[in-house]
C-alpha cells in the first residue's frame, strides 16, 4: 500500500493522466451538446494537462514539481474546461505547501485547496460541469478518510464517474443533447491515468505528433568576426528562497522595471514562489547575477538572437530595430481564416491570435500577442465564449500594460467592435463601455452541416443537411448551404438591418454564393448585402447583421 508520494511520483501520475485522456479525447470532444463539429473540450484539456506532464521540472520534492506543472499548464491552458483544468492543479499545488513528500491527508488537503482555486476562477460557477463533478469527487474521499493512495483513487473514481452521469439531471443543454459534461468526462479520464500510475509502471512525456527535433545551430551564422547585434533570449524560472529575501514583501513591479531598464521584451510574472522571466539582453551574466539574490534558477535558457536571426534569413542584411516607445492603445482579437484576418487587419488591429471554435489559443499565446502589441492599454476580442476565460486569465499575467477584455463571444460582435472604435469617447472606462454597448445590438446568424440528428426540437435537424442558427437556437433546416442562409435571413427579419454582412468559408462553391447573394440583395432592396471570403473553417456562412 503507496502511504505517500514524492514528487517523481506525482510527475508520474500526471503523465499517465494525460496519456489516458490523450487515448480519449475524441470521445470527449464527441460531448458536443450542439450538433455542428465544433467539439474540443478533449483537445484543450489534454494539451492543458500534457503542457504540465513534459514540461515540468521533475523533483523529488512534491511541491517543487507540482508549482512548476501547475505554472506549465497555466500558460498552456487552452478552453475554459482548459483553464479551470489549470486551476485545479494550480490549487492542488498551493495546498502542498513546501511539502518534500505527501501523505493521503494531506493529499486530499490539497485536492479541497483544487476546489476552491477552481471555483474561484469562474465569475460564476455553473454546476453540472468538471466544477461539480470534482467538487462531489472530493468531498466523497474528504468523508470516508481512506488510510492509502490505492483506497483514495477506488474511492475517487467511482463518485467521479457517477457525478459525471448526474451532470444531465443538473443542465438541461446536457439533457437535451443526451450527452454528459464532456470537461467532467475529461477529468474522469486523467483520474484514471493518475491511479494506473499508482498500479506500477513508468510513464514517459508524451510526445504529440511526431514532435520535432531540436533545431540545428548553424555555426557559420556567428563567426569569429560576426558583432552581436541582437543579444540574448534569455528566460528562466526562478524560485524565490526564504534564507536570501523576505518572499511576502518581494517587490514583483519593482523587479520588473530593473528588467526593463537594462533590457527589452520583457515578460515576468510570479505563481507562489516563482518567478518566470524572459527578457533580451547584450549582457545575460550581469541579469543572472543579479537575480540570484532573491534565489535560485529551476531552469535557464539563452539564445543568441543574432545567429537565430542569420538562421532565419540567410544572407539578408541584418537591421537592429529599436524599441519603439509604447503607443497609447492596442488591438488583439482572435480569428480562424486568412479572409477574416486580412479583414481585421485592414481595420487597424495589431496582432490576430490564430484560433476560434475548436482551435482555441492558450493563455502564453495571448500573452506573447499583448507584447507585439507594445500598447499602454490593450483592448482584446476574443470572439469566442470559450476564449473569453482565458483571455482573462492571460490579461492577469501580463503586467505591462492595461489589459481590457470586451467579452465578444462571436465573429460578429469583435467586427463590429472593431470596426467602430473609437477612443476619443473618453477614458479606458468609458471606451470600454462604449464597445460593450455596441456588441449588445449585434447579431451574428451561422450556417453548418449538421453532424447529426436532433428531434423534439422548434426544428427537426437531419444529419447532413445544413442548419442556420444564432448561438444555440436553430432557426432552419436546409439541404444547401445557401439555403440555409436564405432560411436564416428569413427568420431573422435581415431586411430590418442597414447592412448584411456574409463571411464565406473555406470552401464554398462560388457560382452558388453569388447566387444567394442575388437572391438576398433582391429580396432586401433596402439593406446592402456583402460578402467577403472569410475562409473559415466549420462555418459554411457567417451572417452579421448590424
Amino acid at each position: 500500500m503507496i502511504k505517500q508520494i514524492d514528487g517523481i511520483m506525482y510527475l508520474n501520475m500526471l503523465r499517465a493522466g494525460a496519456q489516458r485522456l490523450n487515448a480519449n479525447r475524441t470521445a470527449v470532444n464527441d460531448l458536443n451538446v450542439f450538433p455542428i463539429p465544433d467539439g474540443d473540450t478533449g483537445d484543450n484539456m489534454f494539451m492543458t494537462v500534457n503542457a504540465g506532464a513534459t514540461k515540468a521540472q521533475e523533483s523529488e520534492m512534491i511541491a517543487q514539481t507540482a508549482g512548476s506543472a501547475a505554472r506549465e499548464m497555466l500558460l498552456g491552458a487552452r478552453g475554459n474546461s482548459g483553464v479551470i483544468l489549470s486551476r485545479i492543479f494550480s490549487g492542488l499545488a498551493k495546498g502542498m505547501d513546501d511539502a518534500e513528500v505527501l501523505d493521503v491527508n494531506g493529499f486530499i488537503t490539497a485536492l479541497r485547496q483544487g476546489v476552491t482555486e477552481a471555483y474561484g476562477a469562474v465569475s460564476t460557477p455553473v454546476e453540472g460541469t468538471i466544477l461539480t463533478v470534482y467538487r462531489e469527487g472530493v468531498e466523497k474521499v474528504a468523508d470516508l478518510q481512506p488510510k492509502s493512495f490505492e483506497e483514495l483513487f477506488d474511492i475517487l473514481l467511482p463518485e467521479l464517474m457517477e457525478s459525471l452521469d448526474r451532470t444531465p439531471d443538473q443542465l438541461d443543454v446536457l439533457k437535451e443533447a443526451g450527452v454528459v459534461d464532456s470537461g467532467g468526462a475529461g477529468f474522469v479520464y486523467i483520474a484514471q491515468g493518475m491511479q494506473e500510475a499508482l498500479a506500477g509502471g513508468r510513464f514517459e512525456a508524451l510526445t504529440v505528433s511526431g514532435s520535432a527535433q531540436p533545431a540545428q545551430v548553424n555555426l557559420d551564422a556567428f563567426t569569429e568576426d560576426s558583432v552581436l547585434e541582437f543579444g540574448y533570449c534569455t528566460e528562466f524560472l526562478l524560485r524565490l528562497q526564504k534564507s536570501k529575501i523576505d518572499i511576502d514583501s518581494f517587490d514583483l513591479d519593482g523587479f520588473i522595471a530593473w528588467l526593463n531598464s537594462v533590457g527589452d521584451s520583457v515578460v515576468c510574472f510570479k505563481e507562489g514562489t516563482i518567478v518566470k522571466v524572459h527578457v533580451h539582453t547584450k549582457r545575460p551574466g550581469d541579469i543572472l547575477n543579479h537575480c540570484q539574490q532573491y534565489g535560485e534558477f529551476l531552469t535557464t535558457k539563452m539564445e543568441n538572437m543574432t545567429l537565430q536571426h542569420n538562421g532565419s534569413h540567410g544572407m539578408q542584411e541584418l537591421k537592429l530595430k529599436k524599441r519603439k516607445p509604447l503607443k497609447p492603445f492596442g488591438i488583439v482579437t482572435v480569428a480562424a481564416g486568412d479572409g477574416i484576418r486580412s479583414l481585421f487587419t485592414s481595420l487597424g488591429v495589431d496582432v490576430v491570435v490564430d484560433g476560434g471554435q475548436s482551435m482555441n489559443p492558450s493563455a502564453e499565446d495571448l500573452v506573447k500577442a499583448f507584447e507585439e502589441t507594445d500598447a499602454e492599454i490593450i483592448y482584446v476580442f476574443p470572439n469566442n465564449s470559450n476564449i473569453i476565460l482565458t483571455a482573462e486569465q492571460a490579461a492577469e499575467l501580463y503586467d505591462n500594460a492595461d489589459v481590457r477584455i470586451i467579452r465578444t463571444k462571436t465573429i460578429g460582435e469583435g467586427y463590429s467592435a472593431i470596426s467602430m472604435f473609437d477612443t476619443t469617447v473618453g477614458d479606458a472606462d468609458a471606451v470600454t463601455a462604449y464597445l460593450n454597448d455596441i456588441i449588445s445590438g449585434v447579431v451574428t446568424g451561422m450556417v453548418s452541416r449538421a453532424s447529426r440528428d436532433v428531434s423534439g426540437g422548434a426544428v427537426e435537424v437531419v444529419k447532413d443537411d445544413y442548419i442556420g442558427f444564432v448561438g444555440d437556437d436553430i432557426y432552419v433546416d436546409e439541404k444547401t448551404a445557401e439555403d440555409a442562409m436564405i432560411g436564416l435571413c428569413d427568420k431573422l427579419s435581415a431586411g430590418n438591418y442597414d447592412i448584411l454582412l456574409i463571411l464565406a468559408g473555406c470552401d464554398p462553391d462560388s457560382d452558388n454564393a453569388q447566387k444567394m447573394v442575388d437572391e438576398l440583395s433582391a429580396k432586401y432592396k433596402r439593406s446592402e448585402v456583402i460578402m467577403v471570403n472569410g475562409g473559415q473553417p466549420i462555418y459554411d456562412y457567417i451572417l452579421i447583421l448590424e
